[in-house]
């Protein structure tokens, strides 16, 4: 069975209209953001699930590499999932609407090294986190580590030369990273939250495949807000690094 069967019935244009579009409340509603993108990655995982086994994933246990604030924990508990968030920063838990984490439970750890056993998790995601680490394929391998044969991994992550790479520093990435960081810091007075070298990297989308290659166990890649028919993309060269935006690493270990 096709993992992204049931996936691709949905990776509509309407879809990647209704996600772009909340893109722009990421600071001023972060409700409404984190809210629409948690509840669409729910939904992407269980497809996948549903496409790699036959069953819905409800009762298993779903490990979230970098959780950030309650709105994933939330979603994936509603679904029936036994949700675990892994993340570094404390403040980064308890930034959600109530000021705690939505259910499920949070560890407070490094996602390149995960405190868990070997084949311990059914599901285990990391969403917009791989750009954000110095080693992104440790932390690919640590998600496969945990992850019971069988299993699905998802990796998702924004790729540097996407129109979205420079994060808040928007377009000006392309003019190079540190000098995009030092501009932002010029203007608004103090460094981006996203600043390049620290705590933001240029990760390729061949980067990502050659990894997700190398692993034996990538089962899938599709750029996660483009519709079906825009997939083509993901295997174009070249193209792939200015039009995939951000890149969904399907593995089965």
């Amino acid at each position: 069975m096709r993992p992204t069967r049931d996936f691709a019935r949905r990776a509509t244009l309407s879809r990647s209209v209704r996600l772009l579009s909340a893109f722009r409340y990421e600071q001023s509603d972060p409700a409404r953001f984190y809210g629409a993108l948690a509840d669409d990655t729910v939904d992407m995982v269980g497809e996948l699930w549903t496409g790699l086994h036959a069953t819905t994933p409800a009762g298993r246990t779903a490990l979230d590499v970098g959780g950030g604030p309650g709105y994933f924990a939330s979603a994936f508990t509603a679904a029936g999932m036994h949700y675990i968030g892994v993340e570094p920063d404390p403040t980064e838990m308890h930034a959600g609407p109530a000021g705690e984490p939505g259910g499920g439970s949070f560890v407070r750890a490094s996602g390149t090294a995960l405190p868990f056993a070997d084949d311990s998790v059914d599901i285990c995601l990391s969403s917009n986190v791989a750009e954000h680490v110095r080693n992104p394929w440790l932390l690919g391998n640590e998600m496969l580590r945990v992850t019971r044969p069988g299993g699905l991994a998802v990796l998702s992550y924004t790729v540097w030369l996407g129109p979205f790479g420079g994060h808040e520093m928007g377009l000006t990435h392309y003019l190079g990273g540190a000098r995009a960081a030092d501009r932002y810091a010029r203007k608004h007075g103090h460094r981006p939250k996203n600043d390049y070298g620290s705590s933001l990297f240029a990760v390729s989308a061949a980067d990502g495949l050659r990894w997700a290659a190398s692993t034996g166990a990538l089962v899938a890649a599709f750029p996660r807000y483009h519709p079906r028919w825009a997939w083509w993309m993901t295997a174009a060269p070249g193209l792939r690094e200015f039009a995939v935006s951000n890149l969904v690493l399907v593995l089965q270990p």
